[in-house]
């Protein structure tokens, strides 16, 4: 019996992870991170860095965020407090999804993941104060490989739910498309 609900969005390949929990008055139990079951949702199981991010404000932007080949990552994005709507855009010149972007809510209460293949960009705004994220990469970072994308570039159109508090200068700085 697997502890994950797989949901299919309408960007190949990229999906939302829906963590199984039991529960009773004490709280709940649900499994976080499983190598196997998560190889039959395509992943390989790997995981060569973990990294935790704290966003204190609401509103605030942090991403569009990818590494280039062969450096390209798989990350598994977890929110653990608070809430965020988190975005993965298709870099992939050759799919037919290329710069289109889908959005969702995770949540601590939701229990929800975003799978994020390589060759998609992917950032996030939080929705309340003080949001804590786990990501788990199945490459580790190597600065000359970084890129981004500019969350307010106009060509993506990524519907930030929130009106932007906070984004830092390096993500502000990345070029229009």
């Amino acid at each position: 019996m697997s502890r994950f609900n797989r949901i299919q969005t309408p960007l190949p390949d990229l999906m939302v992870i829906e963590r199984k929990q039991a529960g009773d008055e004490r709280g709940f139990f649900s499994r976080f991170f499983c190598r196997d079951e998560l190889r039959d949702f395509g992943a390989d199981g790997s995981v060569a860095q973990i990294n935790h991010t704290l966003t204190r404000i609401k509103g605030a932007i942090r991403g569009m965020h990818f590494q280039r080949a062969p450096h390209d990552e798989t990350k598994f994005v977890s929110c653990l407090s608070g809430a965020v709507f988190d975005v993965a855009v298709d870099i992939r010149p050759d799919s037919p999804t290329y710069l289109k972007w889908h959005g969702e809510i995770l949540s601590a209460e939701n229990a929800r993941s975003m799978m994020i293949p390589s060759g998609f960009a992917h950032g996030f705004q939080t929705l309340t104060e003080d949001c804590e994220l786990l990501y788990l990469h199945d490459k580790p970072y190597a600065p000359g490989a970084e890129g981004g994308l500019n969350p307010l570039d106009p060509r993506l159109t990524i519907a930030w739910p929130l009106e932007v508090t906070q984004m830092s200068e390096r993500d502000r700085g990345f070029a229009l498309l």
